[in-house]
């Protein structure tokens, strides 16, 4: 994180937001800290989308270490991946060590207590979504000291794929501040 505030940095010098869906969350919360930190930059909003506050520790168990075609079929069953990709063995031999080391990163997060990100917060989750619930959703409002908001939509863990404009719309009103 580090690394990528420093490279973002000469790019934020306009107002920005930071939008993370799923492991993505996470790791736009760790951008937010790293920033504050590094360059007391913020995001005017943080957007998190399907995954549990940072400060809850993960219910799931490890997938990362499985061997390969253990770790390919977790990939199956979480719908993370479409399946015409899954399928192409020579795209997966590329893509598996990149997949792998992300699960690993998130997997192996250790959430260390810091103040609470001086941005809004926005989270989105799927009402069908069965890694990521309400309560988990809710507990980022602890990650902030300005404004929350949590919204529910129908669908599971990738709820965005079916209510993409809605979600965009939102994002929109939001950053507007009529949201």
């Amino acid at each position: 994180m580090e690394a990528l505030a420093e490279a973002l940095a000469p790019l934020l010098d306009k107002p920005f937001a930071i939008f993370g869906h799923s492991m993505g969350a996470l790791a736009g919360f760790e951008l937010a800290r790293q920033l504050r930190g590094q360059s007391g930059i913020r995001p005017v909003r943080f957007f998190v989308s399907a995954d549990r506050a940072p400060q809850i520790p993960p219910r799931d168990r490890p997938i990362h270490a499985l061997s390969e075609d253990d770790f390919l079929a977790e990939l199956r069953r979480l719908k993370g991946i479409p399946g015409i990709v899954l399928e192409d063995a020579e795209l997966m031999q590329l893509m598996l060590p990149i997949v792998r080391a992300d699960v690993a990163a998130y997997e192996t997060y250790v959430y260390a207590t810091e103040s609470p990100l001086d941005c809004p917060i926005s989270a989105f989750g799927g009402l069908q979504d069965r890694r990521v619930n309400r309560a988990d959703l809710e507990a980022w409002r602890e990650q902030t000291s300005a404004s929350f908001s949590l919204r529910m939509f129908p669908g599971d863990h990738f709820f965005l794929n079916a209510t993409q404009p809605l979600i965009l719309q939102l994002l929109s009103q939001e950053l507007r501040g009529d949201g």
